[in-house]
């Protein structure tokens, strides 16, 4: 059965084995004794070099015996009868130069195998082993394999994070780079989510531990890295095929050059040449590059199999409520009656809905806040349910609701106009009309820029929504999304989703919520948002750690990247064997010549796949289209649903 052509360079042994270093010394201290021929007591063979040989070949001539006894063809074995035929014809120097080329490559070959797989230590050793708790009316320091969920973790400026979890207390600003991609410290105060692996920078900061160890953000890269190692995706098993299969066309092409010409220097050179080693070994290593790089943007790819697929994907579906947009309500304009003031607004608002636990009410409060407004206490507070709140602020009677609230207390309304889409929270106070309050759930930043680039690289975006239609085309014609569904029930999503995979696309489905989950299982890729359920992110193939539609982007042209570059190796090793085996075939080719092409196109291979290996930052988006808030009732960029509660 055709197997690789090489050793799996991710089953290898460790780099500078010394022992191999030794045989490497032996062989080319070999091949300058036959050179300047050292102590040749027989005219026909050189002794030392025999002797080099039997030293510096033997891996390469055991690896090739139980290649053999496995039924497997692999390069070892080629190269084992290419070195024992050279020998067999007095040709000593060939061989222990062929050895030489062959022992040479694969230390470098682990060297730069080793080089990704370094990776992995590097993510397992970066965080800290333990922790400080507050248990008892104290602080402990104690191992992590201790510290359990709801417990509260302190972290003192200049340390690593040990857990995933909310800040409960403090203010710092935090290196999270290694676990999101962002290139700049994030703001952490009350309320912010913490990554185990990030650097605390400034404060002390106060975290309720909610996953630890293997189930956080970072030891979910971690695993994603090391699974990459053991998931063979199909591209790979295709590599390995071929690489067998080239064996035994030099085989072939080898024994049909010698019944031709009789010429055993010419069949020798034929069996060196062939380089199928660079498919075998640089396509493993360039799917371990991508993941890890990938991993460090913040993109947790579960497998090689999910890399390979994503560099075909062609469509890209989306959800809207958390993935498109903050999935939470935010005040997006401010509109005042004439005369009024936006500020005045906004506090008499904040301060009727400031013991109001309905959403929208509370993101009325949030941007008083934001603002750093003062609120004033109501005296008086009542709830009219389906209509809003009465309220007395500072010695004025305070309506907020909805427009029905207000026309049944006689107050005239300006009818609503189509400036903005999102829900309408309109004020009164003392009988008059003060202005109107859009809150909205605003699309995320990087949405637009995220589009964009989708669509610059050929990518079809379909939006499918179970939101209301004119919010759906809304979101649609300020991303450039140009096919849009809305009004979809899970169950819908999912047929759509299936019947663009039965048409014979490659799809991706972005989301983020339990709805989502079905679709996400039913595409071709699953990829779902860092902050989205927990179902999603189970479903999902792919998850964005720091819920940035630009990662996706980004790991895209990573998943493209590593794609060119395996079917770059496949097809310059097919050339490199095909010119290499006819020019040796007619003579053009000396064995030591041949051993120099064939070590130097895998290396060449190698070292095409260790580009993904390189540090690269990510690319930050061209533009932001969100603003909190437009106090001119001129200019809106945001879109939202109009009910009170997400429908996606």
């Amino acid at each position: 059965m055709p197997s690789k052509g090489c050793s799996d360079p991710v089953h290898t042994q460790q780099p500078f084995d010394s022992l191999a270093i030794v045989r490497i010394v032996v062989a080319l201290l070999g091949a300058a004794a036959v050179w300047f021929k050292v102590y040749e007591p027989f005219a026909s063979v050189s002794v030392v070099g025999l002797v080099a040989l039997a030293f510096a070949s033997w891996p390469i001539l055991s690896e090739a015996v139980r290649n053999l006894m496995a039924r497997r063809m692999t390069m070892e074995l080629s190269m084992s009868i290419a070195i024992l035929a050279a020998a067999a014809v007095a040709e000593i120097f060939t061989a222990l130069v062929v050895t030489v080329f062959v022992l040479v490559a694969e230390e470098l070959e682990h060297l730069t195998v080793a080089r990704g797989r370094s990776a992995i230590g590097d993510l397992v050793d970066f965080v800290p082993k333990t922790a400080r708790v507050r248990r008892d009316g104290g602080v402990l320091i104690l191992p992590l394999e201790q510290v359990v969920a709801d417990d509260l973790v302190l972290v003192i400026p200049g340390e690593k994070i040990p857990v995933d979890g909310e800040v409960v207390g403090g203010h710092s600003y935090v290196d999270q780079s290694r676990i999101t991609g962002e290139s700049m410290p994030a703001e952490k105060a009350e309320g912010a989510p913490a990554f185990a692996g990030s650097i605390n920078q400034m404060g002390v900061l106060e975290i309720r531990v909610e996953r630890v160890g293997r189930d956080t953000s970072y030891g979910r890269i971690i695993d994603a890295v090391e699974a990459a190692e053991q998931t063979r995706a199909p591209v790979q098993k295709l590599a390995d095929r071929l690489a067998g299969y080239l064996v035994y066309v030099a085989f072939a092409a080898a024994m049909l050059t010698y019944l031709l010409t009789q010429n055993i220097r010419d069949t020798i050179s034929v069996i060196i040449v062939a380089g199928a080693c660079g498919i075998a070994a640089g396509t493993p290593l360039a799917i371990l590059g991508g993941i890890g790089r990938a991993a460090k943007l913040g993109s947790i790819i579960k497998g090689g199999i999910h890399l390979e697929t994503l560099g075909r994907i062609d469509t890209v579906v989306l959800d809207k409520t958390g993935t498109l947009t903050m999935g939470e309500p935010r005040v997006t304009a401010l509109e005042c009656a004439e005369g009024g003031d936006a500020a005045d607004l906004l506090r008499l608002a904040a301060a009727a809905e400031l013991r109001s636990e309905h959403p929208l009410g509370r993101a009325v409060v949030v941007e008083a806040e934001r603002r750093g407004l003062a609120v004033p206490e109501a005296n008086a507070f009542l709830y009219t349910v389906a209509r809003g709140i009465s309220a007395d602020v500072e010695g004025r009677a305070v309506l907020v609701g909805n427009r029905k609230l207000l026309s049944d207390a006689g107050i005239t309304v300006p009818a609503r106009t189509e400036d903005h889409v999102g829900s309408d929270i309109v004020v009164a106070a003392d009988g008059r009309y003060v202005g109107r309050i859009i809150v909205a759930d605003p699309l995320r930043p990087e949405a637009s820029a995220a589009m964009a680039a989708l669509h610059a690289m050929g990518v079809r975006t379909v939006l499918l929504t179970g939101d209301t239609k004119a919010v759906a085309q809304h979101v649609g014609r300020n991303l450039g999304i140009g096919e849009v569904v809305a009004d979809m029930l899970p169950e819908d999503k999912l047929t759509r989703v299936q019947a663009l995979v039965a048409d014979g696309r490659s799809v991706a489905m972005v989301g983020d919520g339990v709805n989502d989950a079905p679709a996400l299982t039913a595409a071709s890729l699953g990829i779902a948002m860092g902050s989205g359920t927990d179902i999603a992110q189970e479903s999902a193939d792919i998850v964005l750690i720091g819920n940035d539609l630009f990662k996706l982007v980004e790991t895209l042209r990573i998943a493209r990247k590593t794609r060119a570059i395996i079917w770059q190796n496949f097809s310059g090793t097919l050339m490199v064997d095909a010119v290499g085996i006819g020019l040796a075939a007619f003579g053009y080719l000396n064995p030591l010549l041949a051993a120099v092409i064939h070590v130097g196109s895998e290396l060449a291979f190698l070292m095409n796949s260790a580009r993904l290996l390189a540090p690269e930052g990510a690319k930050a988006p061209a533009n932001s289209i969100y603003a909190p808030v437009h106090d001119s009732p001129r200019r809106h960029d945001n879109a939202s649903s109009s009910s009170r509660k997400s429908p996606d």
